[in-house]
């Protein structure tokens, strides 16, 4: 199967944008750890909302190392963010394979 992108878009209160961008940076780097994870970008929504809207995409090697991640170390990864900043941001998440 062809590399496939992991998108988790994510919705920030202002009050904790800078602290969670610092935080996000490393969590990338922790996730790139992980086998199968190859590569990642993170973007910023051009908004005039004062919410900061973030998207990071992963390069996944394959479906079966992503439903690794989601059995194994997805609840703790997750976990980390919550365990931090609460409910003072937002994530949803989506899979994406390539079609040309």
């Amino acid at each position: 199967m062809s590399l496939i992108i992991y998108e988790v878009n994510l919705k920030i209160e202002p009050e904790i944008a800078s602290e969670f961008v610092a935080w996000l940076k490393q969590h990338v780097r922790d996730m790139l750890q992980i086998p199968g994870f190859k590569s990642a970008e993170i973007f910023q929504e051009e908004s005039n909302e004062p919410i900061l809207q973030l998207c990071v995409k992963y390069h996944v090697g394959s479906r079966e190392e992503l439903e690794d991640y989601f059995k194994i170390l997805a609840p703790s990864m997750r976990a980390q963010g919550i365990e931090k900043f609460g409910q003072l941001f937002k994530a949803s998440r989506r899979i994406l394979y390539a079609i040309a």
